[in-house]
């Protein structure tokens, strides 16, 4: 039985709005969550929302990706850091990105270290092959935190656990991944 996603899709692929204004209903709240993280403007979140629509719509054929939500997740997120960087503004999220990046500054080398898109790739396949050695719990906190750029205090809540819980537990995660990137040699 095809899901919401499948007929999306084949309405993409079909290049029937439709497919278009069923993606909007299904998925703006979701991608309006993760560029207003980034962000902290609404109409700037908007405003990559929409285009990470449009690129879906450009991009559906040739792509059908397998998981719309992280498909589209992907398109908003870097919508959004894009918009941060030209924006050059990363004090107008209430510093919530910025934190973020800050967390994850001492485990991820540096760009200048990973110049080329080969290296880039490879560090990327790197980090999700240590995701999914994850317990999926641990993986969802990392995910909600560093790809979402969700607060803690909204981690814990939506998890059930204390805010402390959730610290710790990233904590331990950036301590592995960063052991795990070493052993590796970046």
């Amino acid at each position: 039985m095809p899901t919401k996603d499948d007929e999306i899709i084949r309405l993409l692929f079909g290049r029937d709005e439709g497919g278009l204004k069923a993606l909007s209903k299904e998925y703006t709240a979701y991608c309006s969550k993760i560029a207003f993280n980034i962000l902290g403007v609404r109409e700037d979140a908007e405003e990559c929302v929409n285009d990470a629509f449009l690129t879906a719509w450009n991009t559906i054929p040739p792509n059908s990706p397998e998981k719309l939500s992280a498909y589209l997740g992907k398109l908003v997120r870097n919508n959004a850091i894009n918009k941060l960087e030209r924006n050059r503004a990363l004090k107008r999220g209430n510093g919530a990105c910025e934190a973020v990046i800050d967390e994850l500054e001492e485990v991820i080398p540096s760009k200048s270290s990973v110049e080329t898109s080969f290296e880039a790739k490879e560090l990327m396949e790197e980090i999700g092959s240590f995701l999914h050695s994850l317990p999926q719990k641990k993986r969802k906190l990392f995910v909600l935190r560093y790809f979402c750029c969700d607060s803690v205090r909204d981690i814990a809540a939506k998890e059930g656990i204390s805010e402390n819980s959730v610290s710790v537990t990233l904590n331990r995660i950036r301590k592995k991944l960063k052991t795990h990137l070493e052993k590796r040699g970046y």
